[in-house]
């Protein structure tokens, strides 16, 4: 197929806060970008301006080259892809894309959870679909779009890491990102990669053991006040029971304190003090419902593949599965059967010991 894009032009996929910010800063980075939604409804006045209005962090009006809902007409205008939904929704992005993707696509996760690159590379095959590169990350903006419109990004991580399928596709695909964001990591594999993630941690517990204020739609800070000192022990009790995870799989993790540290520069003597001083938590509101990808999201994406893993490696992780049955119960669905597995990996045939070989061949 002849293809009119140029190396300028990207993709992005979605109409949510992270997809808007992006949007900006890759308008800023000087890529002319391109904007595939599911709803137009929920864009009508971007559309209808063809830019973004962009304060905090990153200010200005910045243009958007094409706004469409056509997979084919988006994908035949761009070259490199990003994915800036909720990472529950790759599945059904893959099965859109797969029939319009070539050779030359590249696409990039923009805040994949756990083993999101391997959830698309597997839906992707199963569609046929075998030579497109695909490398993840995490969301990078502490963002939301407000009233009028315009996208506030009150915090950009100065730190993350990437990976792609295993450790000699990460190497081969590192000039992908690097391209937009040179100063982010490769990570030794992807659970490296998607338990280095402090939302994914914290968002399901403060959800959970803050639920009544919560659906009482009372309004607090919800890093700021959503622990105490006694309660910020659960989250620490969550940290080691990553860790012993990653252990199992010879996989070194940072703490959650070192963690913040590293996107926002806040390090205190404590992972509670340093929580308190995240500059841009002072202005993070908690959710108004329990219905909320804070935790249909993390469960789904992290917690419950997390889950996996650790029986896998036969690792007990008692937190963990109280917080699964919790959010299944409240939301009722089932999240065990309905979030990302070892099946969806593509790895339910491989032992403990084979994933560690496979991850780092």
């Amino acid at each position: 197929m002849f293809n009119l894009s140029s190396e300028l032009d990207v993709g992005v996929v979605g109409s949510s806060n992270s997809a808007w910010a992006l949007s900006c800063y890759l308008s800023q980075s000087g890529f002319h970008v391109h904007i595939l939604v599911r709803d137009y409804g929920r864009v009508k006045g971007l559309i209808k301006t063809a830019a973004i209005c962009a304060e905090g962090k990153i200010n200005g009006v910045f243009k958007v080259q094409n706004i469409t809902s056509d997979e084919k007409a988006f994908l035949d205008s761009v070259q490199t892809v990003f994915i800036a939904t909720t990472a529950t929704a790759y599945r059904e992005v893959m099965a859109r894309l797969a029939p319009y993707l070539r050779s030359d696509h590249s696409i990039i996760l923009f805040s994949s959870k756990l083993g999101g690159v391997l959830e698309a590379y597997t839906c992707l095959r199963s569609s046929g679909i075998k030579n497109v590169r695909i490398i993840e990350t995490d969301a990078l903006f502490a963002c939301r779009i407000t009233d009028d419109h315009t996208v506030w990004i009150r915090g950009f991580k100065g730190w993350n890491l990437f990976s792609s399928e295993r450790k000699s596709s990460t190497i081969q695909n590192a000039h992908l990102i690097r391209r937009f964001f040179p100063n982010l990591e490769p990570a030794l594999n992807f659970i490296q990669r998607g338990l280095t993630d402090f939302g994914a941690m914290s968002h399901p517990l403060i959800m959970l053991i803050n639920m009544n204020a919560v659906d009482r739609k009372e309004k607090f800070l919800f890093y700021r006040e959503g622990f105490t000192e006694e309660t910020i022990h659960l989250l620490e009790s969550l940290e080691q029971e990553r860790n012993t995870v990653a252990d199992a799989y010879e996989t070194p993790l940072i703490s959650l304190a070192e963690l913040l540290d590293r996107y926002y520069d806040c390090r205190k003597d404590t992972l509670y003090e340093t929580l308190l001083n995240v500059p841009n938590y002072r202005h993070s509101v908690a959710p108004d419902t329990l219905q909320h990808r804070y935790i249909f999201e993390d469960v789904s994406c992290t917690l419950v593949p997390l889950y996996h893993l650790a029986r896998k490696a036969k690792v007990k992780t008692p937190l963990i599965d109280a917080l699964i049955s919790m959010a299944s119960v409240i939301l009722d669905r089932d999240f065990l059967k309905t979030g990302r597995s070892l099946s969806s990996f593509g790895l339910e045939r491989k032992s403990g010991r084979e994933i560690i070989r496979w991850m780092h061949s």
